[in-house]
């Protein structure tokens, strides 16, 4: 294979804008590490949506070149000055959360008719919407735990859903169906705080789900790469929460030390069996291809249920997605590796369909 052109896109219009820059900074640099097989072109999506090539992959600065994606014969970036564009052989998206990993971002490199990494529209879109993949989690025959969903602009009977929580008992976890990172989720621990944890997570999504809780859950992950039949999936670990009653966005990135990974996670070998197994049928069910991971709840007795799936994850050095694959015995590089041909060879087959000739 000749040397590949690859722009990682990173940043966007998200509340995870921070983290999808981390995650990238080591995307870049385990990608830049072997120019004999590419070339890589940064490209910051800064809060607004506008895009900046940059010389190192980072945070914005006055040296980047303001770029615009363009359907062009002979080049898909260029600048808005004119002084360059260029071809990608593969868009690397490594961003998260709203805006980039929920489809939007897939439907204009599917626009484009470039090749990228992960998911497509509908599985993004899918996997993004905590309902949506729980309910096809449940169709795949993976246990949930019960919900309801209030919306904003549409009156919801205080009463009924008070009743509701009463009979499937507190906790609850309040939280945005389309929403990442733990933002807008409260954990409800008495009937009084309700009301208001659904007041506050509406005000990051038009939807809101509260959940039934497990109070102290351990909460799991098993990671994905590939498609179809040709899935592998990693040692499941475990994220132990320190600071807080559960894995909440200070836990897991401002307070130093807020929790702590076991990789691979002290659980029975059949669980974990039945657990990576659960992980792909749910990806499969999504008709997601790419990478993901997925997110289990455990008991104290053990039964587990599926959270969400993340389509996107975090792939900094310190993130569950890499480190459940390296306890698995994977090379990070050659997973990046395969994610970019597999982005090839998906693009050949559409590009190979009736509608395409």
């Amino acid at each position: 294979m000749s040397r590949l052109n690859i722009v990682v896109l990173y940043g966007g219009k998200s509340t995870e804008h921070e983290v999808s820059v981390h995650s990238a900074q080591t995307v870049c640099r385990m990608l830049q590490a072997k120019p004999e097989k590419y070339r890589i072109y940064p490209v910051f999506i800064d809060k607004q949506g506008f895009w900046f090539l940059q010389k190192e992959c980072g945070f914005k600065t006055p040296q980047d070149v303001a770029v615009t994606p363009v359907l062009r014969a002979d080049a898909n970036v260029a600048a808005l000055d004119g002084s360059l564009a260029f071809k990608a052989d593969v868009f690397f998206p490594v961003l998260h959360g709203t805006n980039c990993e929920d489809g939007t971002m897939q439907g204009l490199l599917e626009t484009l008719g470039v090749p990228y990494v992960g998911c497509g529209v509908l599985a993004s879109a899918m996997g993004m919407d905590k309902e949506i993949s729980k309910l096809l989690a449940a169709q795949a025959g993976v246990e949930i735990l019960p919900y309801v969903t209030v919306s904003r602009g549409e009156a919801y009977d205080k009463a009924e859903l008070e009743a509701w929580v009463k009979e499937v008992g507190l906790p609850v976890f309040v939280k945005p169906v389309r929403l990442g990172s733990s933002v807008g989720v409260r954990k409800v621990k008495k009937l009084e705080e309700l009301h208001d944890a659904v007041s506050f997570a509406l005000q990051f999504d038009s939807d809101v789900m509260i959940e039934k809780g497990i109070d102290r859950a351990r909460e799991l992950f098993c990671a994905i790469y590939g498609e179809g039949e040709h899935l592998k999936t990693s040692a499941c670990g475990e994220l132990r929460t320190v600071a807080g009653e559960f894995f909440d966005y200070n836990a897991k990135y401002i307070v130093s030390g807020g929790c702590e990974t076991n990789v691979p996670a002290n659980i029975a070998q059949d669980t974990e069996i039945c657990m990576r197994e659960d992980a792909a049928a749910v990806f499969r069910t999504l008709r997601a291809s790419g990478l993901a991971r997925v997110d289990f709840l455990m008991d104290k007795d053990g039964r587990y249920y599926f959270s969400e799936i993340n389509t996107l994850p975090g792939m900094s050095e310190t993130s569950l997605f890499p480190q459940l694959f390296e306890a698995s015995g994977e090379d990070y590089g050659q997973i990046l590796d395969g994610l970019i041909r597999l982005a090839l060879d998906v693009r050949a087959r559409k590009d190979a369909l009736a509608l395409n000739r």
